[in-house]
């Protein structure tokens, strides 16, 4: 993968290009989690050639985190949480926030808050200066960026962007390991859904767990599978 969505942000004025991605949107247990990622213009601009191995490794091996086996991303967020160049922040939504508001929105309010941790870490987004490359095909509605104070310069939504934009992919390995991290401790709380082997979808052995055991206090109560076994116990 390269940087060249990146690039032509950046030669038309927009510094700093935030790529957004999120893993959880369709399993019936668990948090939505996104993340934000930002390459370092500024910083890459100064380096010189030997400066940028880890980044140089990073545009090797950064793919849609779909694409990469579980061993790899683990290895891969090893070295973006760690890379100068790259800024980030990571964010999630319960499932009780879900239940309340739909997944669309918790999807969208991870988001936003993913790019409130970005800057809160690195202190990256003047106002004005950020500019915004979501997977999908949605956008950010301006109220939740200006709730978490994020005046924006502007935003596009990518379709299969964890595919094309180098920053919209390391964002969706980010998501991807945390929130599997997550379901892995959860595992051990309710060892009886088998969270560590699906991580929360709706496997043939999720759903028969459903039925056996009942929802958890972790299961998105407003999804199908969920609702009708909820009402049912």
């Amino acid at each position: 993968m390269d940087l060249q969505a990146e690039k032509k942000l950046w030669h038309k004025g927009f510094k700093t290009v935030v790529g957004l991605d999120e893993a959880g949107r369709g399993p019936l247990a668990g948090p939505v989690v996104a993340a934000a990622v930002a390459v370092d213009y500024f910083l890459l601009k100064q380096a010189k050639a030997g400066q940028k191995r880890g980044l140089t490794y990073l545009l090797e091996q950064v793919n849609d985190s779909k694409k990469l086996t579980a061993k790899k991303r683990e290895e891969i967020y090893g070295f973006l949480v760690k890379d100068p160049f790259i800024k980030w922040g990571i964010a999630e939504v319960s499932e009780k926030t879900i239940d309340r508001i739909n997944i669309f929105e918790a999807s969208r309010l991870a988001m936003a808050k993913a790019i409130a941790g970005l800057d809160k870490r690195f202190s990256c987004l003047e106002p004005g200066s950020g500019y915004l490359v979501i997977d999908g095909n949605f956008l950010l509605p301006p109220k939740i960026l200006e709730k978490r104070n994020m005046v924006l310069a502007g935003q596009q939504s990518v379709i299969k962007g964890d595919q094309k934009v180098f920053s919209i992919a390391a964002a969706s390995i980010l998501a991807k390991v945390y929130r599997d991290r997550i379901m892995l401790k959860l595992d051990k709380k309710y060892p009886q859904y088998g969270f560590a082997i699906h991580k929360g979808y709706p496997t043939k052995h999720h759903r028969e767990m459903l039925g056996m055991y009942g929802v958890s206090v972790i299961h998105r109560k407003s999804f199908r599978p969920c609702f009708f076994c909820d009402k049912m116990s």
